[in-house]
Formats: structure tokens, C-alpha cells, sequence
């Protein structure tokens, strides 16, 4: 079985949340499934676009992501 290539996206929302996301899909595919994502809501959510996004990528999610220093 090929290992699966991640892609990481840093997202904003309406409501000013930041989040990193996740992904199989490379960056024009992602924001093709944006676009089409927008045309069907009214707001944008992080959550949501993550729900809807899985719908074709099942191994998307949201990441958290801290600070380390050293």
C-alpha cells in the first residue's frame, strides 16, 4: 500500500477562528471544494468546511498545532 501524501492549510472563518487543517488534496483541488463549499453556505465555519470536506477526503480534519521552543 503507497503511504498517503498530507497537505496542511491554515484556514480562517467568519467568526475569525484560525485553524490548521489536514488533507489529501493539493492546494487547486482545495480550493475548487472552497469555492463549491461557499456557493451552498451562508457562513463559513471551519467545522463545517471540515464535515463537508471529509465527504470526499475521509482523512481530513482539523489539527491543533503548539508552540515548541528549545
Amino acid at each position: 500500500m503507497k503511504p498517503c501524501k498530507f497537505f496542511y492549510y491554515r484556514i480562517f472563518d467568519d467568526k475569525e477562528d484560525f485553524d490548521f487543517i489536514k488533507s489529501t488534496f493539493e492546494h487547486k483541488k482545495m480550493e475548487k471544494l472552497l469555492k463549491d463549499f461557499e456557493k451552498t453556505h451562508k457562513n463559513y465555519l471551519n467545522k463545517n468546511f471540515v464535515k463537508f470536506l471529509q465527504k470526499s477526503d475521509p482523512q481530513a480534519e482539523i489539527i491543533k498545532v503548539s508552540e515548541i521552543s528549545y
